[in-house]
């Protein structure tokens, strides 16, 4: 694998893809969140997907795709940290398998690259027909919230626990402000991203030495101060918040439990909290899954997840209505145990044994290992290959996983419930 530098602020690593027919081609901008500038951000994918100057429709943009043997175009947002990567990726057939010779890495990143670099505009902003689209599209996204109330108990959690902090702006916009969206102000956004991003492109079975020279010219004449990445941010410990929402009809609770570190200067590695995470409640032999949900009969589903950047522990559960303080109680009495209590060697390799199993599939796919090395770029850590992360993960002591989970203290809770004359 190799990272080069191609501008400021642009870089493009080349990844190892010989065992695989296809090769893929990906573009990340990573840029800071603003709130002000939330939903136009999360809109901006949905737009960009439905084609770009050359191919100004879905439809165009559909027959390009298939006449390149099939390929596949995506484009996303998503986090890194508490700032913001809007992603566009292409995949297709290698450049030996083309029945006719073609130069398909010149046209894969004619499309990718294009999605990116040279939308389809109407008059200086965005098509706005394909606006009006997207936005009743994200709309109904936004308003459906609601109806998942696992996701919606997670989100309302989150939002008691960042509440006006950068970390707890919303990926996928606010209803609210969707009106006030428009092709000018889309674009606009559009040209904050282009100017402050900085810019991954990831190459895999592709001719690198020509996706560079191809990211060089679509960066002429553009201006751009990249930024910084935001710094990590924890939220600082208080007294507990509780809160319990109740909602007519509702045949199973949902439970959510945040907890914060305090302070995001000093991080373990991403294994010490993989291994952490896993033991507490991310696997099957974890002791959240063993000791209440299958011991106890507490909860239908009972995970822990955590994230450094944040410096946030999350446990979230569904659970019989009327259950929640019991559950609440017995998931606060696993963390106590594990901070406190003896961990056994045979429940630290089972949970080694899970990671490492995931890890080994890595290999086996283009999208997994682009973002296997994209989450160290993301990161600010070297690369490495997923065999020297497997030797760090078996590295990991007890006495590691302990601290770490000694570490958080317990910020918020929130429960959604049934009313009780509807139980």
């Amino acid at each position: 694998m190799e990272r080069k530098q191609l501008a400021p602020g642009v870089y493009l690593t080349a990844l190892d893809a010989q065992k695989f027919n296809r090769c893929r081609i990906t573009v990340h901008l990573r840029f800071p969140a603003k709130r002000e500038y939330a939903t136009n951000t999360a809109l901006l994918p949905l737009v960009l997907e439905r084609g770009y100057a050359a191919c100004p429709d879905m439809t165009a943009l559909s027959r390009r795709l298939a006449a390149l043997y099939g390929a596949d175009l995506g484009v996303d947002l998503g986090t890194a940290g508490i700032d913001r990567v809007l992603t566009a990726d292409i995949c297709g057939i290698k450049d030996e398998f083309a029945l006719n010779g073609e130069n398909l890495t010149a046209e894969y990143c004619g499309i990718v690259l294009g999605t990116i670099f040279d939308p389809y505009l109407v008059d200086g902003a965005f098509d706005p027909e394909a606006v009006r689209i997207e936005k009743e599209t994200m709309t109904r996204r936004l308003q459906a919230e609601y109806n998942n109330k696992r996701l919606y108990c997670v989100r309302q959690a989150r939002r008691k626990f960042f509440g006006d902090s950068p970390a707890g702006t919303e990926l996928g916009g606010y209803l609210a402000d969707l009106p006030a969206v428009t092709p000018q102000t889309l674009k606009a956004e559009y040209d904050r991203i282009l100017q402050s991003a900085v810019i991954d492109v990831m190459v895999q079975g592709a001719d690198a030495d020509s996706v560079a020279a191809l990211v060089q010219e679509r960066l002429a004449g553009i201006r751009r101060t990249p930024c910084a990445y935001a710094a990590p941010v924890a939220m600082p410990r208080a007294e507990i918040q509780r809160y319990i929402e109740e909602i007519p009809g509702l045949t199973q609770a949902k439970l959510c439990m945040l907890f914060t570190t305090g302070d995001a200067s000093v991080q373990p590695t991403i294994h010490q909290l993989r291994m952490a995470m896993g033991l507490f409640g991310g696997t099957s032999t974890s002791r959240l899954f063993r000791n209440v949900r299958e011991k106890q009969s507490l909860c239908y589903y009972c995970a822990s997840t955590a994230v450094r950047s944040t410096g946030v522990m999350m446990v979230d559960s569904g659970v019989e209505p009327g259950g929640e303080e019991r559950a609440e109680q017995a998931i606060l009495k696993e963390w106590e145990a594990l901070k406190n209590g003896p961990i056994t060697p045979g429940e630290l390799e089972d949970t080694r044994r899970a990671l490492l199993s995931g890890m080994e599939s890595l290999g086996d796919s283009l999208a997994a290992l682009e973002s296997w090395y994209y989450g160290q770029i993301a990161r600010g850590e070297p690369l490495t290959d997923p065999e020297t992360a497997r030797a760090a993960v078996r590295a990991v002591t007890a006495e590691e996983v302990r601290a770490i989970l000694q570490g958080y203290s317990y910020s918020v809770r929130y429960i959604v419930t049934a009313q009780e004359d509807a139980q």
